[in-house]
């Protein structure tokens, strides 16, 4: 197979695979208007995030993904973020947490309004049935919605 074959494919399928995953976890979903577009609310997140003393790891463009293999995606950027005091105990109490962290949030634009969403983190406390760890998870949800209100303004 053709790497440009194989590329498009493989974005087609992480594509579909963020719906799937959207429409099961919907309910789980924090979701948030932002007054500004994709890439200065994701500016606005980066910077909320630096000045509460985390670590941004990655920004990835999703539509400049999609873009590479010939396709069309709207502007879609997901920052994953995290801070060891946060996510080390709840890493502790069960490792399979890696996956899913350090923290993601995704911002998209969906019918002309950017979007900004993350999983509530309780879910991934029941995922993977973590206990011992509420206060963090309590912690990390407060952090979540206070960055997130940042960077929608």
């Amino acid at each position: 197979m053709p790497i440009k074959t194989f590329l498009k494919t493989a974005a087609m399928s992480g594509i579909m695979s963020l719906a799937v995953i959207g429409h099961s976890f919907a309910d789980d979903w924090v979701i948030k208007d932002s007054a500004s577009d994709v890439v200065t609310t994701a500016d606005q997140l980066i910077a909320a995030i630096d000045e509460a003393g985390a670590t941004v790891f990655a920004r990835v463009d999703h539509a400049a993904g999609a873009q590479s293999v010939d396709a069309e995606l709207a502007p879609m950027t997901l920052v994953i973020f995290g801070n060891p005091k946060l996510g080390t105990p709840i890493l502790q109490a069960e490792p399979k947490t890696g996956l899913d962290l350090p923290l993601r949030v995704l911002i998209w634009e969906a019918e002309g309004t950017t979007k900004i969403g993350y999983l509530e983190p309780d879910e991934l406390k029941d995922r993977y049935d973590v206990e011992g760890a509420d206060k963090v998870f309590e912690m990390m949800n407060g952090a979540l919605n206070k960055l997130t209100d940042a960077a929608a303004k």
